[in-house]
């Protein structure tokens, strides 16, 4: 079963939850939820904060080349990237943890200003569950080696049913040439 499905079985489930739970006769349940959703972005935090830790432990300075996709609407080839193991796991990692920080922002304004709180019940499981489940997670947190779907660059994932929203990097050879005559490169240090 396909990530995007499992999300969303977990979404609509965790909102029939929200639902039945009592928020306006108990006002410690708001509490409770708001407790629960900190923990929970505080772990996804320190989920991704280990897996940098030991990144930074391995050190692992191969070279790796990889072409970014082109932009659909543009005629220009895409950017050769030339970086590191540690410089690229680094900034995945750099990613994920901005996209938690977006996840906290706006579910802080639907919360504190809208005055909605099934998300915070919603986004107390999610993002540990895709935490958990994140390319950098299983390489770094549950030891499989980076091989196969785990290889870097890492793939774009496809969309809801299978279709691709943007292309990955591409590695082949003959592309990373054809940037390289292009001129069109970026080396991340």
């Amino acid at each position: 079963m396909s990530a995007a499905i499992t999300n969303m079985a977990f979404m609509f489930g965790a909102m029939q939850v929200a639902k039945r739970i009592p928020f306006d006769d108990n006002p410690d349940y708001v509490l409770y939820a708001r407790g629960f959703y900190v923990a929970a972005q505080l772990t996804c935090l320190a989920i991704f904060y280990f897996c940098s830790m030991r990144v930074k432990k391995a050190n692992d300075l191969t070279v790796i080349k990889y072409v970014n996709a082109k932009n659909p609407m543009s005629q220009e080839p895409g950017e050769l990237v030339t970086t590191t193991n540690r410089d690229y796991d680094l900034a995945e990692i750099s990613k994920s943890m901005r996209g938690v920080m977006m996840g906290v922002l706006m579910v802080g304004f639907m919360h504190l200003y809208l005055g909605y709180t099934n998300p915070l019940v919603i986004q107390s499981i999610l993002p540990v569950k895709n935490a958990l489940e994140s390319n950098m997670a299983k390489i770094w947190v549950w030891g499989q080696p980076a091989t196969g779907d785990l290889k870097r660059p890492f793939k774009a994932p496809p969309g809801l049913f299978g279709m691709m929203g943007q292309q990955g990097p591409q590695t082949d050879k003959a592309t990373i040439k054809e940037a390289e005559k292009a001129g069109v490169t970026k080396k991340d240090e």
